[in-house]
């Protein structure tokens, strides 16, 4: 009877978070700001006519208004990643009970380098959906080689050893894209800025093939949400509320991939985004799936644009790239959570 209360009361008539509205609003002030920083702030700081101007008067030619034209693509591509990165790492923490579960964790991030370096060098890719293909199917199949890793054994897929699994993993596939690139110099030019993750060679027309992935993943994810919060209390309780947890794991899961499959492709292993906002999310929110899926898009989506920013002004008048910036970040949260949480389940 209590199990099926606290359901209840987390899946069905659970109240909004009583922070909900202050964190909406202070969300979308943040994300708002990260925009107007990602346009006016690079290698050549733009004033505020030059913004308005390269932004709502297209007849406007000054170089400052074409600047920041130029930066619209790579901002929303951020916005874009960020989000996918954020919904991605929340999906996994639910989908395993992992409290720290994110794509650069559990090998998933490297499963689709590996894939992309393999198109790269035995396949001639080149076009945005050719990435985006190569690093989904990489990314699944990582997913699905640490999940069955770390499932075995009596106790079944604990966080710790999912954990240990995904290290493994991605120890293991690292040395395999090594192995690709050192005969082929022409793949490892191609290969060494995609690794450290950047967004600097944003266009429209890797926008517009990810957000078919984005709208996909972010939809799943929604939907799934009500039935991962009743996951958090255990299969059986689960089960026996008519949650069909085999498919809603492979549901989550694969949203979760694509997510992240989509965005590696594109922007290269950017690490800890998911970590971050979805930790950032439960702190503020608590546990609710509901809540926590659609903020950690805001959140993540922030970080990784003022991750971007931040890179431009440190590297100036070259840039640091926003995945060195997120894990600089990540790490020592991450060292923080594993030992003050103890990597217990969800």
């Amino acid at each position: 009877m209590r199990n099926k209360k606290l359901i209840k009361n987390r899946t069905l008539n659970a109240h909004l978070p009583k922070q909900f509205w202050k964190v909406l609003i202070l969300s979308f002030v943040m994300l708002l700001t990260c925009i107007i920083a990602s346009l006016a702030f690079g290698s050549r700081i733009v004033t505020k006519d030059e913004l308005l101007a390269g932004l709502f008067f297209s007849d406007v030619e000054s170089y400052g208004a074409s600047v920041v034209r130029e930066r619209i693509p790579r901002t929303i591509f951020s916005l874009f990643c960020g989000a996918a990165l954020g919904v991605s790492g929340a999906l996994m923490q639910a989908v395993t009970r992992n409290p720290i579960a994110d794509p650069s964790i559990l090998g998933v991030n490297t499963g689709a380098a590996l894939f992309v370096v393999g198109g790269l060098a035995f396949f001639n890719i080149s076009t945005a959906g050719q990435y985006i293909w190569f690093a989904i199917t990489g990314a699944m199949i990582t997913a699905v080689f640490v999940y069955g890793i770390g499932s075995m054994g009596r106790s079944g897929p604990t966080p710790l050893k999912l954990v240990l699994a995904g290290a493994a993993t991605s120890a293991a596939l690292s040395s395999l894209v090594s192995a690709i690139m050192l005969p082929r110099s022409y793949v490892m030019d191609q290969f060494r800025f995609w690794q450290v993750g950047s967004l600097g060679s944003a266009n429209w027309n890797g926008i517009t093939t990810f957000l078919p992935f984005l709208i996909i993943g972010v939809i799943l994810a929604i939907m799934t949400a009500p039935a991962l919060n009743a996951l958090a209390l255990g299969d059986e309780v689960a089960t026996g509320q008519g949650v069909r947890t085999g498919v809603l794991r492979l549901v989550a899961a694969f949203a979760g991939v694509i997510l992240c499959g989509a965005a590696t492709a594109l922007a290269g292993p950017i690490g800890f985004i998911g970590l971050l906002s979805t930790h950032l999310m439960r702190l503020l929110l608590g546990p609710d799936l509901r809540y926590v899926i659609p903020m950690s898009a805001l959140s993540g989506a922030a970080i990784l644009t003022i991750s971007d920013v931040s890179g431009r002004l440190i590297g100036s008048p070259g840039e640091l790239e926003a995945g060195v910036l997120t894990a600089f970040l990540g790490a020592p949260i991450l060292i923080y959570l594993a030992t003050r949480m103890k990597v217990r389940s969800l």
